[in-house]
């Protein structure tokens, strides 16, 4: 007798299931692919930290306090931006090589990726956090009240304008395009699947900000919840890359315009957040919304206009 073909293997993404929760992967991929990505995001920070502060250390002869609490300076921050950058390949890479999933479909599922999409939200993004921020400093002009352009400012601008899009875009890849739904691959029931996934990688990007204060970490967490909100109602990453870009670019610069001639104190220990901090989290919330209507009447539009079947 000939010898029985073997079952084809299923694919690496199920469409029908919602993004976060699309890919199939055998169990032990995702105990590869995570603990990979997070150990060498930690290391290539350590790594490129430690030979930047020691060219500083021999050009201006300063030593760094040996509590660790030196503020970062433009070239640190370029480092620390450029080492988490390179995570984006990394991610894609490791999703592509072990799970199996092209790379098109961990940026987006049942549709296609949009520019257009992308500047959209970047722009509503824009908007929104110069509002919440312009609120932030008529209640509390002394915000402002230190801000100097110095060389040592505009540098640092600089960089966090070349720089910041790139390091909050890779987090995006990484956590919410790769670890996401890496963990979701572990649930077949679909909703179970969406809920286990947004909890465990939004827990595991707050955790990765490596802040003992509570309203710190419990900000870092809903951050993460909600940029993955944003994923799973879009299907697809444009709209949390978007609000992670804009969020981390007007933050620093705001940052650098009251910094020390460049140098941002980063400073995440117990005391440093506060109910302040529920403006942020009512931002992030009101983000989330806007990706909801904007998605519902695209949808909307698209079954008006033929493009797409409503779904029962």
């Amino acid at each position: 007798m000939p010898p029985q073909a073997s079952s084809p293997r299923p694919p690496a993404v199920d469409h029908a299931r919602p993004f976060g929760a699309h890919v199939r992967m055998s169990w032990w991929k995702p105990l590869v692919i995570i603990p990979v990505l997070l150990v060498l995001m930690l290391v290539l920070q350590i790594i490129v930290g430690t030979i930047v502060m020691l060219i500083e250390m021999v050009v201006t002869g300063v030593q760094p306090p040996v509590d660790g609490s030196a503020p970062l300076s433009p070239w640190m921050m370029l480092a620390a931006n450029l080492s988490i950058a390179v995570m984006a390949p990394v991610a894609m890479l490791l999703m592509r090589w072990i799970g199996k999933v092209p790379v098109r479909e961990q940026f987006r599922i049942g549709r296609r990726a949009s520019w257009g999409r992308l500047g959209l939200y970047t722009g509503v993004f824009l908007v929104l956090l110069l509002v919440v921020n312009g609120i932030m400093v008529a209640v509390d002009p002394s915000m402002v009240q230190s801000i100097g352009l110095s060389a040592g400012v505009i540098l640092l601008i600089a960089i966090t304008l070349l720089t910041t899009p790139l390091q909050a875009a890779a987090e995006e890849v990484m956590f919410r395009g790769a670890i996401m739904p890496a963990i979701g691959s572990w649930i077949r029931p679909a909703k179970a699947a969406v809920v286990v996934a947004l909890i465990g990688s939004s827990l595991v990007f707050g955790i990765m900000h490596a802040s003992i204060d509570p309203w710190l970490l419990s900000y870092y967490v809903l951050f993460g919840v909600c940029t993955g909100l944003m994923a799973i109602i879009s299907r697809g990453l444009e709209a949390p890359i978007a609000f992670h870009v804009v969020n981390n670019v007007v933050m620093m610069v705001l940052s650098a315009l009251g910094s020390d001639d460049g140098h941002i104190a980063i400073d995440r220990s117990v005391g440093m957040g506060g109910p302040f901090m529920l403006v942020y989290i009512g931002m992030d919330l009101v983000a989330v919304a806007l990706v909801w209507l904007f998605e519902r009447r695209r949808r909307a539009a698209e079954v008006h206009e033929g493009v797409a079947q409503p779904t029962a």
